[in-house]
């Protein structure tokens, strides 16, 4: 492809990852198993959808083989930043989740500039502080609250994913779906020390199956179209996350965020615009 297609096939795969991620935390409340057990499947299944995928192309080899350092590096922080991401889910609003994720393009971009030596001007410089501000409005609302665990959870999955992200653009031979696979099987001996999680009913056990192949798909086109794109321009298209995830809560749960929440996810979403609007 040439580069203006590379780009363009870049942008639709990160908009389909965000789109699918959106869902995850309404998968998440509705299974009623603790998060080690949603955890234990999401990620099981996932493991088995993804490598089935990459076996069905003829790349399961290639895919675990071709690693690397790089590769082994996004499989372990993917292992913190998912079960943080999932967790939360059960700690706090979806929507809290969904406002501090889309600060993820411009912690992505310092990140990019300091791994990778990206361009970081000063409208990104001074976004990143603007969201950092944000961030700090929404977890400081829930000091005192048991909400506080999972806005930091989120935080912590937030920066892993923008690790994760700076490490595919300055590596960006380093495979997808393998790592993503990878991360999902290292988490199953760990939930398994913390909860029964063979205890599960047959309508969670459904619930989490379309769960992991939910997530399977966005992960691997999230790390597929990020090779293609700025790490900044990724995690920005990922905060159509933002406004489709508290809609969703709203319909299936009828949770409303707090106003903290808005006036943190107004300042954070400004931000992001912000330091995007020559792009």
């Amino acid at each position: 492809m040439r580069a203006s297609q590379q780009h363009a096939f870049g942008v639709m795969l990160v908009t389909i990852s965000a789109v699918v991620f959106s869902s995850a935390g309404i998968f998440t409340r509705a299974a009623d198993a603790g998060a080690w057990t949603v955890i234990f499947w999401r990620g099981l299944f996932a493991a088995l959808l993804t490598a089935a995928l990459i076996a069905w192309r003829g790349q399961l080899k290639k895919e675990f083989t071709s690693m690397g350092y790089s590769g082994l590096a996004v499989a372990i922080i993917g292992v913190s930043a998912t079960a943080a991401f999932l967790t939360a889910f059960k700690l706090t609003a979806i929507a809290n989740v969904a406002m501090i994720w889309a600060s993820a393009p411009l912690f992505a971009a310092l990140l990019a500039y300091l791994a990778v030596g990206e361009r970081l001007s000063a409208a990104k410089l001074t976004a990143a502080v603007a969201a950092m501000g944000g961030v700090a409005v929404i977890t400081g609302a829930s000091i005192g609250s048991f909400n506080l665990t999972g806005d930091l959870l989120a935080l912590w999955m937030t920066l892993g994913m923008a690790i994760c992200m700076v490490i595919y653009r300055r590596w960006n031979q380093t495979p997808a779906a393998g790592p993503a696979a990878l991360s999902s099987l290292l988490l199953l001996p760990v939930c398994a020390l913390f909860e029964d999680v063979l205890a599960v009913s047959a309508r969670d056990l459904v619930i989490l199956a379309c769960f992991g192949l939910a997530f399977a798909v966005a992960s691997v086109t999230m790390m597929e179209g990020v090779k293609r794109i700025p790490a900044g321009e990724a995690a920005l298209i990922g905060t159509l996350e933002t406004p489709i995830a508290p809609v969703l809560a709203y319909l299936f749960f009828a949770e409303i965020p707090v106003a903290a929440t808005f006036a943190g996810g107004a300042i954070i979403l400004a931000a992001v615009i912000f330091s995007q609007l020559r792009r």
